[in-house]
């Protein structure tokens, strides 16, 4: 189980990181929208992925044995 919280946190925290980067280069391109989807809101994405990451790693530190 701590093995799949451990890639789900890595998987989770990769993806949001490239989203974040393309919204960011995005933006400062001078683009507000990028495909149907504003640039706020894959931010917003691209930051949830990340937490998603973070907390998957928080799950595996503690479904480690002592």
């Amino acid at each position: 189980m701590a093995n799949l919280l451990l890639w789900i946190g890595r998987l989770g925290g990769l993806v949001g990181f490239a989203i974040t980067v393309v919204a960011v280069v995005a933006r400062l391109q001078g683009l507000f929208l990028l495909g149907s989807f504003q640039v706020g809101t894959l931010l917003l994405a691209g930051i949830a992925g990340m937490v998603v990451g973070c907390l998957g790693y928080a799950a595996a530190l503690a479904e480690r044995p002592r």
